[in-house]
C-alpha cells in the first residue's frame, strides 16, 4: 500500500512539475503582452476580455469533467500576479510634453506609489515634503501638475499654504474627503483643478481594478489625459460630485470604519482570547475577524480623520446607534417576531444583490478556509 501511494504521489509531482512549466510559459507570455500594451497606451486591465477568456475557460473546464470554479480561482490568481507583472513594463506616456510633476507629501505611502506609476509612464517626478519646504517656491515654479498626498487633518492647510503656481498647472489632491479640499484648491489655484480619491490602499500591487473616484473642480480638458493615464494603468475610474462623495463615503468609510473600531474595542475590553476565538471560528468569522485587525494595523490618525472629518458622519453615526439600540430591544423582551420582520424588511431591501452577495462570498470564504492553518 505504501509503495503504491508513494508512486501516485510521485505522479503528482511530476504533474505539479509540468503546470510550474506552464505556468512559467504564461507568465513569458504576459510579459510580452505588456510590452505590446506599454508601446501601445493600452491598459492592463480590459473586463471584456477576462470575462469571455473566464467563459471559455470555465466551459472546457466543465468539457474536460474538472470543475468550472476549480480554473476559475487558478485563472484569477494567475491574472492577479500577471497585472503585478505587467507593471515592470512600463506604461505609455499620453502627455509627454508636461512640465514635471510635484507630489507634495512624496515621502508618504500613497505618494510613492503615485511617484512609481507616474515614472513607470515616463514622467518627471519631484517629491515636496516637510524637510524640503523652503525650496516650495522652485520645486513648483515650473510644474505641469501638482499632487497633494497628506494627511486629510493637514490637507486644506498645505493647500493654502502653496507657493504661487503657474496658471496652466493642474492642481490634484488624493484625499479621502472631497468638498473641503476642492474648495481649498479652487480657491488657492485659478487653474485646472482635480479632486481624486483612489479606493485602495498604498501597497495595492497593481491597480488593476482598483477603483479611483474623480470630482471635477474646474477646466477638465486640461487634466483628461491624466485620466487616461490612470485607466491605462488598469483602474477604473467612477465620476461623482463633491456633495455625492462624501455622502457615499459616510457609509463606506465612516460608518464601517467606526463600527470595526467599536466592535475592536468591545474585544479588548472583554479581554478576549484572540487565539481561542480563531481556533472555534467559521470561515466566515475568521474572515470578519481579519478585517477588524486588519484596521489596528493601520495608522490611527488616518481612521480618526475619516470618522471625524464631517458632522455629517456624527450624525450617521448616532442613528446607526439609535437604530442598534432598537434591535437590541428586541432581544430584551424576547421579540422574536419584531425580530423577524424587521430581518424580512432589509431582506426585502436587499433584494437581488443578497445572492449576489452570498455568490460574491463564497469564494472569499473559501480563501479564508484555505489560509487556517
Amino acid at each position: 500500500m505504501v509503495a503504491e501511494l508513494n508512486a501516485l504521489r510521485d505522479k503528482i509531482d511530476e504533474t505539479d512539475k509540468a503546470l510550474l512549466a506552464l505556468l512559467a510559459q504564461r507568465m513569458q507570455l504576459v510579459a510580452e503582452v505588456g510590452e505590446v500594451k506599454s508601446q501601445h497606451g493600452l491598459p492592463i486591465y480590459v473586463p471584456e476580455r477576462e470575462a469571455s477568456m473566464l467563459a471559455s475557460r470555465r466551459a472546457e473546464a466543465e468539457a474536460a469533467g474538472v470543475p468550472a470554479d476549480l480554473i476559475e480561482d487558478v485563472l484569477r490568481r494567475v491574472m492577479r500576479e500577471s497585472y503585478t507583472s505587467e507593471n515592470d513594463k512600463g506604461f505609455k506616456t499620453l502627455n509627454p510634453t508636461i512640465r514635471p510633476i510635484v507630489i507634495v507629501g512624496g515621502k508618504g505611502k500613497m505618494g510613492q506609489l503615485f511617484e512609481r506609476m507616474l515614472q513607470l509612464s515616463g514622467y518627471q517626478v519631484r517629491i515636496l515634503d516637510k524637510e524640503e519646504w523652503e525650496q516650495a517656491a522652485s520645486l513648483v515654479a515650473d510644474a505641469g501638475m501638482v499632487i497633494i498626498s497628506v494627511p486629510i487633518h493637514l490637507t486644506e492647510q498645505v493647500i493654502q499654504q502653496l507657493p504661487p503656481l503657474p496658471e496652466d498647472c493642474i492642481l490634484v489632491d488624493l484625499c479621502s474627503v472631497k468638498k473641503a479640499p476642492l474648495q481649498a484648491m479652487m480657491a488657492a489655484h485659478t487653474g485646472p483643478v482635480l479632486g481624486l480619491h483612489p479606493m485602495f490602499g498604498p501597497d495595492s500591487g497593481s491597480l488593476a481594478k482598483q477603483v479611483v473616484v474623480w470630482c471635477d473642480g474646474r477646466y477638465p480638458e486640461a487634466y483628461q489625459w491624466f485620466l487616461q493615464q490612470i485607466e491605462v494603468w488598469g483602474a477604473r475610474l467612477h465620476s461623482a460630485t463633491a456633495d455625492a462623495h462624501d455622502q457615499n463615503m459616510a457609509f463606506i468609510q465612516a460608518l464601517r470604519h467606526f463600527a470595526t473600531f467599536a466592535y475592536g474595542l468591545h474585544l479588548c475590553e472583554e479581554n478576549v482570547d484572540l487565539k481561542q476565538l480563531l481556533a472555534l471560528s467559521s470561515p466566515i468569522y475568521r474572515l470578519e475577524l481579519a478585517m477588524v485587525g486588519r484596521l489596528f494595523a493601520q495608522d490611527a490618525q488616518l481612521y480618526a480623520d475619516i470618522i471625524m472629518s464631517s458632522p455629517d458622519n456624527i450624525a450617521l453615526i448616532k442613528r446607526y446607534y439609535a437604530r442598534f439600540g432598537q434591535a437590541l430591544s428586541h432581544l430584551e423582551k424576547g421579540d422574536k417576531a419584531s425580530f423577524i420582520e424587521s430581518f424580512s424588511t432589509v431582506q426585502a431591501w436587499f433584494g437581488d444583490y443578497a445572492e449576489t452577495f452570498m455568490t460574491e462570498s463564497r469564494s472569499l470564504l473559501k480563501a479564508a478556509n484555505d489560509n487556517r492553518k
